[in-house]
């Protein structure tokens, strides 16, 4: 078996997944580009957008890319701006909301395994990262 070819990845070159609420993602190290260890991307939320609060199967680290979020993890909130970073255990309640009612937030999130998953804590349903990112494109 040949290894996987080394990559530069240019994020406005690449397909955008809506995720609903106001995020957005690009995909960048993935297992189709021949990643065994680790996923990562960029999501952008519209001013005041969140996600849900969830919990993956894998530790996970998120860099703040632009603007200023909400980051609320096993029932406590934390205020991040640019360059803060994250690292989260896993199994840990988390989530993050974009802090301005008028400027966008970006994150640079990298999963610790490719077979990341994402439990809702709301429904308890448990979704692959990788199936999440393959929905709509625009």
């Amino acid at each position: 078996m040949n290894a996987p070819a080394p990559a530069i990845l240019r994020p406005s070159d690449l397909p955008v997944t809506e995720r609903g609420g106001g995020a957005r993602t690009v995909r960048l190290v993935t297992a189709e580009l021949g990643s065994q260890k680790l996923l990562n991307g960029i999501t952008r939320f519209g001013p005041g957008a969140a996600i849900p609060l969830h919990s993956h199967n894998c530790e996970e680290s998120v860099i703040i890319l632009e603007g200023d979020a909400v980051f609320e993890i096993d029932g406590v909130t934390h205020e991040l701006t640019t360059h803060d970073t994250t690292w989260i255990p896993p199994d840990v309640p988390h989530r993050f909301r974009n802090a301005s009612p008028t400027e966008p937030l970006a994150i640079f999130w990298t999963y610790a395994d490719i077979a990341a998953t994402r439990t809702l804590s709301a429904s308890g349903e448990t979704r692959s990262i990788a199936s999440e990112h393959a929905g709509s494109r625009s």
